[in-house]
């Protein structure tokens, strides 16, 4: 029997539309194949912020290449692909522009800096892409709730919130503020405000450094004017050395306290001998003394790694990748989907690590509101 031509061309197409079906139901979510799942990292590898990025993204590998080595996660391996944002938003939107429409990536981890972090907001919403472990507490990027942001860290409030309580434990009550200007310095800048507010204090003299800048002698020359006991700063490492060194030339003899985000190591190596007595916030256990599980785990890590210089940086994205791959054990290996592990990840409910917990719902991806402080003592040591 003869079949007419537009006949027998239905039937092709349906076969063939049935076919493409077929395939879509099981087709892998974007970066992700039977063998591999690609994620990707935004952060400074150049410029005044480069060792944040570059430590971040050891601890991060540090797992990472455990993972890979054991077989990977239900099988496939872990590529991290990063791109350098020079600690700038532009910068930022670009890349992670380009690590999702380019590169494919599956997820993203460890972005550094608030202003950056926030810059690449809208092109994370767009792509339903979820970012684990970003270097940042600012409040911006924790209210309102943004199902795609998963924090480890503390928040820039419980950060600031540690250096005033314990402040005013020593009776120091005349605090200036030197901070960044852009939304990191505002974000750490309320938290301190907020602190200050509760104790019924006020700042004796906030002053401002604009980003990746070494310009402090304007700062500076407010905050010896007058005559804090103590400055809090909150800013990139190399301008909160600048203003210290200067300050200490001087013979300014007040305390500096520094967040987190500072990078503590990088701090200590830019201040050299002048680093001795400055007090930084932490939001991590403290790398150097194998006293938990999760510490002894990380330098493990390291030190397979060839990396046997620890500190505070590279443990938060130690930290951030065993959050992700956890995630991604618990989503499962076949129908791997962003929404899966989403999902997976807000079943993390009080995930203890050995020593350092994270928790996840549906409603709050917070995390941890961990916190500790450290002094930098002599030789460019810390002391907890």
């Amino acid at each position: 029997m003869n079949t007419h031509p537009w006949i027998f061309s239905l039937k092709i197409a349906g076969t063939l539309l049935l076919a493409t079906f077929s395939l879509g139901i099981h087709a892998a979510e974007v970066g992700v194949t039977e063998s591999e799942i690609r994620i990707g990292q935004f952060a400074a590898q150049t410029g005044p912020a480069a060792e944040l990025g570059k430590r971040i993204q050891l601890g991060i590998l540090a797992h990472f290449n455990f993972i890979n080595a054991a077989g990977g996660v239900n099988g496939r391996k872990l590529t991290l692909v990063s791109r350098d944002d020079g600690y700038e938003p532009e910068k930022a939107a670009a890349a992670v522009k380009s690590l999702i429409e380019e590169e494919k990536v599956f997820a993203l981890i460890g972005s550094v800096g608030t202003p950056t972090t926030l810059a690449a907001v809208p092109a994370i919403n767009a792509a339903g892409i979820p970012l684990i472990g970003p270097f940042t507490g600012a409040q911006a990027l924790r209210e309102p709730f943004n199902r795609n942001l998963f924090h480890v860290r503390a928040s820039y409030y419980d950060e600031t919130e540690r250096i005033v309580q314990h402040l005013s434990t020593v009776g120091i009550k005349k605090i200036a503020v030197f901070y960044q200007n852009d939304s990191y310095g505002k974000a750490g800048l309320e938290g301190v405000m907020r602190a200050l507010g509760k104790r019924n204090l006020t700042p004796t003299a906030t002053v401002t450094v604009e980003r990746n800048s070494l310009d402090v002698a304007g700062p500076l020359a407010e905050i010896i004017k007058a005559s804090p006991e103590a400055v809090i700063q909150i800013s990139a490492y190399k301008s909160c050395a600048a203003l210290i060194k200067q300050a200490r030339a001087k013979s300014y003899g007040g305390q500096f306290f520094n967040v987190s985000f500072v990078g503590s190591k990088a701090l200590a190596e830019e201040l050299g001998d002048a680093s001795a007595g400055v007090s930084i916030s932490q939001v991590v256990p403290f790398p150097y003394i194998p006293s938990s599980a999760i510490v002894r785990e990380y330098q493990q890590r390291m030190t397979e790694a060839g990396n046997k210089d620890f500190d505070f940086s590279s443990m938060e994205g130690f930290l951030a990748a065993k959050v992700l791959t956890e995630g991604l054990r618990r989503a499962g290996s076949k129908n791997l989907s962003r929404e899966s592990f989403t999902s997976a990840l807000e079943s993390l409910h009080d995930y203890n690590m050995g020593g350092f917990t994270v928790n996840y719902s549906a409603k709050s991806h917070e995390g941890s509101r961990y916190t500790d402080m450290t002094i930098v003592g002599r030789g460019g040591k810390f002391v907890h």
